[in-house]
């Protein structure tokens, strides 16, 4: 029996926040490959800006320029190695560069099959029938010492440690992403953002919010708004892709 083919639309937003001078957040996609990727940098000066983006570049290169016989499953730590080995080289060779590094959160599509990608503490949700849920999971310190047993959820949110993440581009000459595969089914609305939104939404805020009527845009508009409301502490930025038949 044949497969009935799935459709989706994106649209994204990024956004310098309220206290930061620059926006070191970076994405890109292609509807065409379905490829879409949303990344954070960090470094001193523009480091982080110029991390964000080649993690952006170079996943977009691998994944969209492969051959169409190729699955994009197969190329997806491709991507991660070859963005973590250009933006490694680059701060190597260039000292005010040098420790600069990325998040990068991922959703690369096959049909009905979704392939989530993720190194850092950037997101990926998934809105289905009014439930948000998330599918990534952070590479930080608190969520791992969450998911150990040995902080609670109330002393991650007080932590001083919040910013620690212990995976990301470009910091180590070797990253390995998490994958998470999944299908999609009509009416699913996926999110990829950075933690400049999570840390000043929480997840019923944000499940708010895409629950809302609205085009993608302008659900993009009421995530920035939420986050900039709530204090805009860092750069923001939010990609959403909803699936239709």
């Amino acid at each position: 029996m044949a497969t009935a083919l799935i459709h989706y639309s994106a649209a994204a937003l990024s956004d310098r926040g309220r206290k930061r001078p620059t926006n070191e957040d970076a994405y890109g996609y292609s509807i065409e490959h379905g490829v879409f990727v949303v990344c954070d940098g960090m470094g001193g000066a523009a480091a982080g800006e110029v991390a964000s983006s080649l993690a952006v570049d170079e996943t977009m290169r691998v994944l969209t320029e492969r051959d169409p016989q190729v699955p994009l499953s197969s190329l997806i730590q491709e991507a991660v190695v070859t963005g973590n080995h250009v933006i490694y080289t680059r701060a190597k060779a260039n000292a005010k560069l040098d420790g600069m590094g990325t998040t990068l959160v991922g959703l690369a599509v096959e049909e009905r099959r979704i392939h989530v990608l993720n190194v850092g503490d950037s997101r990926c949700y998934r809105l289905r029938a009014g439930n948000l849920e998330q599918i990534s999971q952070d590479h930080s310190l608190v969520e791992e010492q969450m998911r150990l047993g040995r902080m609670s959820v109330s002393e991650a949110l007080r932590s001083p440690m919040r910013n620690v993440i212990t995976r990301a581009l470009g910091t180590q000459s070797r990253v390995v992403a998490d994958v998470f595969d999944l299908d999609a089914e009509p009416g699913d609305l996926f999110l990829l953002c950075t933690d400049g939104l999570t840390r000043e939404v929480s997840d019923s805020g944000i499940g708010e919010v895409l629950s809302a009527e609205g085009d993608l845009d302008a659900l993009c508009r009421g995530l920035v708004a939420a986050a900039n409301r709530a204090g805009g502490n860092d750069n923001i930025t939010c990609l959403l892709v909803r699936f239709t038949e």
